[in-house]
């Protein structure tokens, strides 16, 4: 069964509506055609045909972490560095406190999230972005900016270096690429959004990004946990011309403190288990390790209903995460 975002959701809706168990877990993504939002429309199919629990699939300008930290919502992903600033009221969350509500459930696969440009397009490397019109501030999607600033970093250059075009969130910047306004954008690799813009636009090509120990060293600073990845050309892979080199992070689905372990163990357990279900909405999903669910991070607990799951198992104790 294959689909894409659209027909993804509508499908869902489907599915939710023949849930047998009256519960409901509403997962919150970032908005429609990123690649957050296209994971949860892949666990959700999980959770409703696997685990028996019905959910629903809300996507909202930002990430979900004060949805579920207030309870309003029960689950939602997000890049590991983001949860991470959550739960200690840093960075970005800095004055706010810490958010001690935010547990765990598992690691699932990495955003690789590349610079594009048209393919046409005489910029080859990160560099040339000097003096480029390209898309600034996100400030919905914070998380967004410090991607950009990441890799400008590990090209040398700073936000000083080019033109800003003021965009919300990374949808919009997607847009004004396409409607010619910038001259790169920030997308994670294999989004409905990437393929979208490829067919706009004629094409387009990622930037690659330099593995050296300065260059990790710079990306890092900006956005800790992440990592050095080589793709290789591939059809969902649209701007992945040759073996190329980009930045990778995790995303990891997380919950409420308060959710029963018995849901948290179901959903954790129909997620091991339905690899090629999730793969069958989005996928990227393919690739996801189920051998590396349970990954250790700084700062962040796993939910007792994964941990309970993960022990019978023999995932726990976790292992460390690759980009620490």
């Amino acid at each position: 069964m294959k689909f894409g975002l659209v027909g993804g959701l509508a499908a869902l809706s489907l599915i939710v509506a023949g849930a047998a168990n009256a519960q409901v877990i509403g997962i919150v993504t970032t908005p429609a055609g990123s690649f957050t939002n296209s994971i949860g429309a892949s666990v959700a199919k999980v959770i409703v045909e696997h685990a028996k629990i019905r959910a629903t699939v809300t996507p909202q300008q930002s990430h979900g972490h004060e949805s579920v930290h207030d309870g309003s919502a029960e689950l939602s992903l997000a890049s590991l560095s983001d949860v991470q600033q959550y739960v200690t009221g840093t960075v970005d969350w800095a004055g706010k406190g810490e958010h001690k509500n935010i547990r765990i459930i598992s690691r699932l696969i990495p955003i690789r999230t590349a610079g594009f440009v048209r393919k046409d397009s005489p910029i080859k490397s990160l560099a040339e972005l000097k003096g480029k019109r390209i898309s600034w501030g996100y400030g919905s999607q914070k998380a967004v900016q410090r991607v950009v600033d990441a890799q400008l970093a590990i090209a040398g250059l700073t936000g000083n270096d080019v033109q800003k075009i003021l965009a919300p969130n990374i949808t919009a910047a997607a847009d004004d690429f396409i409607a010619s306004k910038t001259d790169a954008f920030w997308f994670a690799t294999g989004s409905a959004k990437v393929k979208q813009a490829s067919a706009s636009v004629g094409g387009i090509r990622a930037l690659p990004i330099v593995n050296t120990p300065e260059s990790v060293k710079a990306m890092q600073k900006h956005v800790p946990g992440s990592y050095p990845m080589v793709l290789n050309p591939a059809p969902p892979l649209d701007g992945i011309i040759v073996p190329t080199m980009v930045m990778a992070y995790d995303v990891v689905l997380f919950t409420n403190v308060n959710v029963k372990e018995d849901v948290i163990y179901r959903i954790t357990k129909a997620v091991h288990q339905n690899k090629k279900d999730m793969a069958a909405v989005f996928r990227p999903m393919a690739g996801f390790e189920t051998d590396r669910m349970a990954t250790e991070y700084d700062h962040l607990q796993y939910h007792p209903g994964a941990v309970k799951f993960f022990k019978e198992i023999g995932q726990w104790p976790p292992k460390r995460n690759p980009g620490s």
